[in-house]
């Protein structure tokens, strides 16, 4: 595995927590519209339904699909099927910027998860790293007040994120396990489409369990269909491409480290939607987490 971050791998591992950022915001904003699990569930279909014309050939015989359909049904659980049905969840009960914190807890989670289950070693740097992005996500949510910080509240949903923060780790490591076949690896829709395949069924399912279990509704309108392109091509189709190219170049230990960049990201977008020009402490921020990010990468 090549550890060495170089400035394409940066800004393919930059991107994904940029739209992740405006994820959160667009779930938080539609929460009333649709329910969590049924959002997520449409999200992949449509992005099944659009990455289809150029990975059709995954389903032929001899493609490798259903040889490794064990690890790609694996992955749709995990990455598709899991993942954001709980941030959705989250997003039900707390907040965007208590969501994006309890999601930068990834740095740590990526090298738990690769130690205990993966066999890898953890370096003094990877900790150090580790301590300076939390720090720069830390001032990010207290505006660079301590009181601030402190005064922050958890609810069930922050539970619930912690829970994806984990299963997404899980997810980022056998990313990198190298069992593909070479027509599978050949095109990135068609890696992708093997992913999702699995995973719409999976999300399918436990939004039938939605269903089921509680008496959800949905409120069609603009806002909504608005919400379901952005989700589907930004957060879902462009930012599962750069993250799964840049795990692969950058190994999961310091992908993990760009995911502190989202409360970051997301605290500027709010800062231009509502007109506030950006803080010192912004700046102070994000040294940190560059730093973090720098550290842990070094050879």
């Amino acid at each position: 595995m090549n550890q060495k971050l170089t400035p394409s791998t940066a800004m393919l591992l930059i991107i994904p927590p940029l739209l992740w950022a405006g994820n959160a915001v667009v779930g938080r904003m539609v929460s009333e519209l649709i329910p969590p699990i049924t959002l997520n569930f449409f999200r992949w279909a449509i992005a099944f339904a659009i990455l289809l014309p150029f990975g059709f050939s995954i389903f032929r015989k001899g493609s490798g699909l259903w040889q490794s359909r064990k690890r790609f049904a694996l992955l749709g659980l995990l990455g598709i099927g899991l993942y954001n049905a709980l941030q959705y969840m989250a997003l039900h009960t707390s907040t965007p910027i208590n969501v994006t914190l309890v999601g930068a807890s990834m740095p740590v989670w990526m090298l738990l998860v690769g130690t205990l289950f993966f066999k890898t070693k953890v370096a003094g740097k990877q900790v150090a790293g580790a301590v300076l992005s939390v720090g720069g996500v830390l001032i990010v949510l207290g505006h660079g007040d301590l009181q601030q910080l402190l005064a922050l509240q958890f609810v069930i949903g922050d539970l619930f994120m912690v829970v994806a923060s984990i299963v997404w780790a899980f997810y980022s490591w056998l990313l990198i396990q190298s069992t593909d076949t070479e027509a599978l690896r050949r095109s990135w829709a068609t890696f992708l489409l093997a992913q999702i395949s699995f995973g719409v069924v999976w999300s399918g399912a436990l939004a039938a369990g939605e269903w089921t279990l509680t008496t959800s509704q949905i409120q069609w309108g603009w806002p909504l269909a608005a919400a379901l392109i952005y989700v589907v091509v930004g957060p879902a189709i462009i930012a599962f491409r750069c993250w799964g190219l840049g795990v692969q170049r950058a190994g999961p230990s310091t992908a993990g480290f760009f995911n502190n960049l989202t409360p970051l990201f997301a605290a500027l977008m709010s800062s231009a939607f509502l007109r506030e020009m950006p803080h010192g402490y912004h700046a102070v921020a994000f040294a940190l987490i560059v730093s973090g990010i720098i550290l842990s990468s070094r050879r």
